[in-house]
């Protein structure tokens, strides 16, 4: 099969190839599936850039989103999920075989059946950007009358939450980075976009709530932000954190402290297992809801692969970015 691989962590350029590599065989448990389009994150790109973590393996196949069609099944599964169309999740986690194959096999429910109406394209995007937001947005129940900032909210994960964000009956507003971005997260249902570069995030946040500060905030970059919150966010407020720059950075404890900031942190491929299957039966009603929109902002062959990866990485790119594999 023809597969993306890299042997050593570095530039795209310099550590991505394209070639054969040998099919997969599904072992018990699980499938085989025929991968038509690959999803690119910031975590693929991020791991391939490096340094390498874990044991040193002789290559790796990356991204851990994908769609396509099962053709084949191992011991204890179904065979009459050959032939059907899946969404996959978490399929380079933990492992060195990702989605940037022509086939990838992975445990049975780790493919999940994807809507006749919905396209591959969506399909690659689910298992990350929108598991993760949907999580962000439903850490908790809304309480009436909140208000939510969604950080990035013209971003991949960003925009699938504004749009989750007013579905639960928070009053949204975004930060974003540009007028083009401000338009998509307002589209989407912020009621208000605040730009980061050109404006006082404290200040529009203070007006949007009438100066009570943000109940919740949905945080893509903690390094970047967290000297801030105290500025905007309400006593006791909640910041749910999927992203940051700097894992290292230091952070105003003692600020938080006298605040009452309440802090949640998570990754989503390490989701707990009642969480995950709650978040993908709302993916299956989403998928059914024809105004829940995709943005799918880029599309390479796979013989692009490195263009993928450096469009994820410049920042430049508003939405998802795929591979396609056909």
């Amino acid at each position: 099969m023809r597969a993306a691989y890299y042997e050593e962590n570095g530039a795209a350029r310099s550590v991505l190839k394209v070639g054969e590599q040998p099919m997969p065989i599904p072992g018990p448990g699980e499938v085989r599936v025929r991968v038509k389009v690959s999803g690119v994150n910031p975590s693929d790109v991020k791991t391939r850039r490096g340094p390498a973590r874990g044991p040193r393996v002789p290559l790796t196949i990356p991204h851990s989103d994908g769609a396509g069609i099962i053709d084949a099944v191992g011991d204890g599964v179904d065979r009459a999920r050959i032939g059907e169309r899946v969404w996959l999740w978490n399929g380079q986690w933990r492992r060195p075989y990702g989605t940037a194959a022509e086939y990838v096999s992975l445990a049975s429910e780790q493919a999940v059946s994807l809507p006749d109406a919905a396209s591959f394209e969506v399909g690659a995007c689910l298992g990350i950007p929108l598991l993760t937001a949907w999580r962000a947005v439903h850490w908790r129940p809304a309480r009436p009358g909140e208000t939510m900032l969604v950080a990035g909210g013209a971003g991949s994960v960003g925009h699938y939450a504004v749009q989750l964000a007013k579905r639960a009956g928070y009053r949204v507003i975004a930060s974003v980075s540009s007028a083009e971005k401000a338009a998509i997260a307002l589209a989407a249902g912020a009621e208000a976009a605040v730009d980061y570069r050109t404006q006082n995030i404290a200040q529009e946040v203070r007006r949007f709530t009438g100066g009570a500060g943000i109940d919740r905030v949905v945080e893509v970059n903690l390094s970047a932000n967290a000297g801030r919150y105290t500025e905007y966010l309400a006593r006791e407020g909640l910041v749910v954190v999927y992203g940051s720059d700097n894992w290292a950075t230091e952070l105003p404890l003692r600020d938080w402290l006298v605040h009452g900031i309440e802090m949640a942190l998570f990754i989503v491929y390490e989701l707990p297992a009642s969480v995950r299957a709650a978040a993908i039966d709302a993916v299956g009603q989403l998928l059914a809801d024809a105004s829940f929109e995709h943005c799918i902002a880029a599309r390479f062959p796979i013989d692009r692969i490195a263009e993928s990866h450096e469009a994820v990485e410049s920042g430049k790119t508003i939405g998802n970015v795929v591979v396609t594999l056909d």
